[in-house]
């Protein structure tokens, strides 16, 4: 009898021990090298990307046909440094890269210190020898590009552009002036001239620099916004897109106005220039706000192309050069992301979120359409997601970066061939610890908002079923993003995507709702009316997703938190303050709550609307719900943030210390908005999730 007890009791040890083993932990979720700035060669089968390692980025190149990754540089340190701006020299010498920065935040190319150090960081541009060597610095600035004859670097520097010996023979110096502020530059396909764009505030010109003793050439000059240049494939001709001048007589604010745009052509030799295309003047085909915007290009046989929504779906169209109908390359209801030229001119790839699940709207898979016929050729299929296609420069693979729900964002490669085989070139990359982790596949879901429009969103269940378990509802942030049914392509959402695994993995159900103003659903869905700060009509969808999630049988009504990041930290401020008995506890995380900053009351000429827009706003701004404010709260905010103004948190926690509620806060000195460092992302993962055990499950009765 005490020999079958010792027995029983040596393998209950033996069983919780096995159990705690196989708790995931936020060291091993977050654990993922996540790649960026993936790019290819202009000829040949060279590829480079960064590869951020928690918090340690360097620079990985690889080169067909084997393409195995290898790294060039050795920055060891998790010291927030970005490294972004990757470029590959036509004859494969060279990998250019940006040091420094925060590409994402509205002053990109501002310095960012996120590890505190004595020494101000720089934005810097560097070179390195494709085969290994030392990283040469070619001078303080950001957004290089490489002359075809792979000699010189230009990139821009406080609004002019500078150019230096790609080897750094000679220090940098000005291309030439220009007033206002100059960048978007590209070479000529020769290399002897350079088109630009000079912004000079209310206005911009495109114009062309010929030589240090030929004034610039302006093109088609005018009262507009003119952006986006491309050249000829011959060089004697440029492409760009034009758009209304800021000013005119006070409009309404409260009411979506459309924003019609044309695209020009102007040939160098006369100077003749020719609108070729103009768009529907609606709201839908007002300029596009989906990824690379106009996606304009100049393409094979005198084709130009580019991406506009006024089908009601972002697509890519193509039109001659000379003016005509544009024909549309990409029929269906399913938006087009991640836009790639081939070197060769002749080919589209992209992302879209269509295929032949049902569930694909929640994914990416790739394709490739010819630029001047319309068939549209699927390149990948199934239930990963595929995203940032790059064509090889000599046209026979693409490299891209795939993930499914199991496996984090990782760098591929495959065959320039429909049914290709896929080949993970960055997954030993990736620790066997996560590897071998157990992820929940999460499962799309709909549902109708409270005014009976379709909403979406991805279920997390845990795999433990209890009668009753607590529930977190996840509201992403840009408003423009869209949760997908597996690891997130974007390094911000890839991070939440593991800390909603650990979330699950902790006995929470979670929903990640895709709310209108985000992308993937088409334009109502991305534009609705009354959005934001003139009413935030969007609000709705996540009141609705709380009803969904309180009316499932699996979810103690009464222990739901919800939780979000800037545009998401917003919007939760809002769930906190308007629905506290739905809601009961909320981590807000560098989220706007006063809209009413950001009205101009100076305006010379105010909008007849103004007091109708005041008062919206102020309903709208999560400021004003303190007074209904009662679940546990936890906000968190870096002070060096590029997005939202740190004193955005400060104004909201100084009205909630009146209340008598449950508030904490964490503020991490210089971090930006995008947590540049590994250490601080890990921080702000650990303190939501212990808010949520503390709050939601510890507290049971």
């Amino acid at each position: 009898m005490h020999l079958k007890k010792n027995i029983l009791g040596c393998l209950f040890v033996i069983g919780c021990f096995f159990c705690k083993s196989q708790e995931l932990s936020l060291e091993t979720l977050t654990s993922y090298p996540f790649p960026s700035s993936l790019v290819t060669g202009g000829t040949g089968s060279k590829i480079g990307l960064a590869i951020n390692e928690q918090g340690k980025r360097n620079i990985w190149v690889a080169e067909g046909p084997t393409f195995e990754l290898r790294r060039l540089t050795n920055f060891l340190a998790d010291d927030g440094q970005e490294l972004s701006g990757l470029k590959i020299s036509n004859d494969g010498r060279w990998v250019v890269y940006v040091k420094g920065g925060d590409h994402g935040a509205f002053d990109e190319s501002e310095p960012r210190n996120p590890s505190s150090l004595p020494i101000k960081p720089k934005v810097e541009v560097w070179s390195i020898p494709f085969e290994g060597g030392d990283p040469i610095c070619l001078g303080e600035g950001d957004y290089p590009i490489i002359a075809p004859d792979s000699k010189e670097v230009l990139f821009e520097q406080d609004g002019q552009l500078w150019t230096v010996p790609i080897n750094g023979g000679q220090e940098a110096k000005p291309l030439f002036f220009a007033r206002g502020k100059n960048g978007g530059a590209q070479f000529s396909p020769d290399g002897s001239k350079v088109v630009f764009v000079s912004d000079r505030d209310d206005h911009s010109l495109i114009g062309v620099f010929h030589d240090i003793k030929t004034p610039i050439q302006w093109l088609a000059p005018d009262f507009s916004r003119d952006l986006s240049p491309r050249w000829a494939p011959d060089g004697t001709a440029v492409v760009f897109v034009r758009t209304a001048a800021i000013g005119g007589a006070s409009d309404s604010l409260t009411v979506q106005k459309a924003r019609p745009w044309t695209i020009w052509r102007c040939d160098l030799d006369d100077g003749r220039s020719t609108k070729i295309w103009s768009s529907p003047h609606s709201l839908s085909g007002s300029v596009p706000t989906t990824d690379g915007g106009f996606n304009l290009h100049w393409a094979d046989k005198e084709r130009i192309v580019f991406l506009s929504y006024h089908d009601g779906w972002p697509h890519l169209y193509s039109i001659s050069s000379a003016g005509g109908e544009a024909s549309l390359l990409t029929p269906g209801n399913f938006m087009v992301e991640h836009v790639h030229l081939s070197a060769d001119r002749k080919w589209l790839l992209f992302s879209a979120n269509t295929g032949e699940n049902n569930d694909d709207i929640d994914r990416r898979h790739l394709y490739r359409v010819s630029v001047s016929h319309s068939q549209m050729e699927a390149l990948t299929k199934g239930t990963g997601i595929e995203a940032f296609p790059q064509l090889t420069g000599d046209g026979g693979h693409v490299v891209f970066v795939k993930s499914t729900e199991q496996l984090a964002p990782t760098p591929a490669v495959m065959p320039f061939q429909v049914n290709a085989s896929v080949k993970l070139i960055g997954e030993k990359l990736i620790p066997q610890s996560l590897r071998d982790a157990s992820l929940i596949k999460p499962k799309s879901v709909s549902w109708k908002s409270i005014d009976g429009k379709t909403v979406y969103g991805q279920l997390f269940e845990p795999k433990n079923k209890v009668k009753r378990h607590p529930a977190i509802l996840f509201i992403h942030g840009g408003p423009q993003r869209q949760m997908l049914a597996g690891w997130h392509y974007g390094d911000y959402y890839a991070n939440t995507y593991a800390l909603n695994q650990y979330l699950v993995s902790k006995g929470f159900v979670v929903l990640a709702v895709n709310y209108r103003l985000g992308i993937g659903y088409g334009f109502e869905f991305h534009k609705p009316a009354n959005a934001g700060r003139f009413g935030a009509s969007e609000y709705q969808d996540i009141q609705s997703a709380g009803e969904w999630l309180a009316k499932r049988k699996d979810v103690d009504a009464q222990r739901i938190g919800v939780y979000g990041g800037s545009y998401g930290g917003y919007l939760t401020a809002l769930a906190l303050g308007k629905n506290a008995d739905l809601f009961a506890a909320g981590v807000d995380i560098h989220g706007v709550h006063n809209y009413m900053e950001r009205i101009n009351l100076r305006a010379t000429e105010p909008a007849p609307d103004l007091d109708l827009a005041m008062q919206l706003t102020k309903e709208s701004s999560p400021v004003s719900w303190v007074d209904h404010w009662k679940s546990p709260t936890l906000i968190i905010h870096g002070d060096d943030d590029g997005n939202v103004d740190f004193h955005q948190s400060i104004d909201l926690i100084e009205r909630l210390k009146r209340k008598s509620i449950h508030l904490e806060t964490i503020m991490i000195p210089d971090e930006t908005h995008h947590w540049m460092r590994y250490h601080n992302q890990l921080k702000v993962d650990r303190a939501v999730a212990d808010f949520f055990e503390k709050t939601l499950i510890k507290t049971e009765k």
